[in-house]
């Protein structure tokens, strides 16, 4: 699927200046009516401060609406709130790093209400603890987390990232039932020849799902996706009736809450882009053939949500119904 995306030309610095009228108004309109659906996208960073190396020292976070990331920034540079943009509905919400990673995080929610424009505001670290809100329930570690996308090294068995880009724009939207991150990387090289990216990464004012679409500059082996693999944690596999959609998924005692929680975790991808599937070190990887643009979707499911999918079977029956309308739709 073709989408069209913004086109930055300053390059280094932030380039909204709307955050105090339309990010706000956003979360003032979510706030008012609380137990209306809402779909959430979130872009927040420091100003005030000064980068010291790869580290921005001092200053505030403030919610804009684009980003071209400066050469500064990595990971760990106390830069960007969370580390990247953030995704929320009632149910869950998701963070994908801004970095070389490029990782995809999930925040377990245990209200329903709106909850990431207070993460993360008193230290990098407090997400990471219970929080009458939730709290980050995924290590992702050095993997490309959940639905995140990368390029499968078949000599190496390893999915490599995002370390050489020649520069990453990202944009966040928030609309009527839907909100979404566009990201725009520009002379993304792993081996061969670079090319250019396009993601959008968009969440619904309902269920738990985000759908990812990927367009390319160019055809490359070895796109992929896939979840993090947790020790001890089995793999079902899923294929709709009429063999147009299948899903990767797990099921148990998988987050680092350290406490007797249960978290699903689930990508649902189109056969028709299927290559392969790989078990890395590390990852359940879905390999794509060679494609200039593919769409999928990927979803998490803690326990402790409210009115939750709290059981594994109940995990598996929402994952096949869902399978059974992106047979007959080929969409959710």
């Amino acid at each position: 699927m073709k989408f069209s995306l913004f086109r930055i030309v300053i390059a280094g610095a932030f380039l909204s200046s709307t955050f105090s009228v339309a990010q706000t108004s956003v979360i003032e309109k979510i706030k008012e009516n609380p137990k209306v659906p809402f779909s959430y996208a979130e872009l927040s960073v420091k100003e005030g401060g000064k980068w010291e190396g790869n580290q921005y020292i001092g200053g505030t976070f403030k919610n804009i609406n684009q980003l071209v990331l400066p050469a500064e920034h990595t990971d760990h540079s106390y830069y960007i709130r969370y580390e990247g943009i953030g995704l929320e509905n009632n149910q869950i919400g998701y963070r994908l790093y801004l970095d070389w990673r490029n990782a995809t995080d999930i925040f377990g929610k245990k209200v329903n209400t709106l909850a990431l424009p207070e993460v993360g505001q008193d230290g990098f670290e407090s997400y990471h603890h219970d929080a009458p809100w939730g709290q980050d329930i995924l290590k992702s570690g050095r993997t490309i987390g959940i639905g995140s996308y990368g390029r499968y090294d078949e000599q190496n068995d390893f999915i490599e990232t995002f370390k050489v880009v020649k520069n990453t724009a990202v944009k966040v939207v928030n609309e009527k039932d839907q909100s979404y991150a566009a990201i725009d990387y520009k002379g993304w090289k792993t081996w061969g020849d670079a090319i250019d990216l396009q993601s959008k990464l968009t969440i619904f004012n309902k269920d738990r799902f985000v759908k990812v679409d990927l367009n390319l500059s160019n055809t490359i082996s070895g796109l992929c996706t896939g979840i993090v693999a947790i020790k001890n944690i089995p793999l079902k596999q899923g294929i709709s009736k009429n063999k147009k959609w299948a899903y990767i998924a797990t099921y148990g005692n998988q987050t680092e809450t350290k406490k007797d929680d249960n978290l699903g975790m689930a990508v649902f991808y189109p056969l028709k882009s299927f290559d392969k599937y790989v078990r890395t070190k590390s990852t359940h990887t879905v390999i794509f053939k060679k494609v200039k643009n593919v769409s999928y979707y990927f979803l998490g499911a803690w326990s402790l949500e409210p009115n939750g999918l709290a059981t594994e079977e109940a995990f598996y029956q929402d994952l096949d119904k869902k399978l059974d309308i992106l047979d007959k739709t080929n969409q959710l």
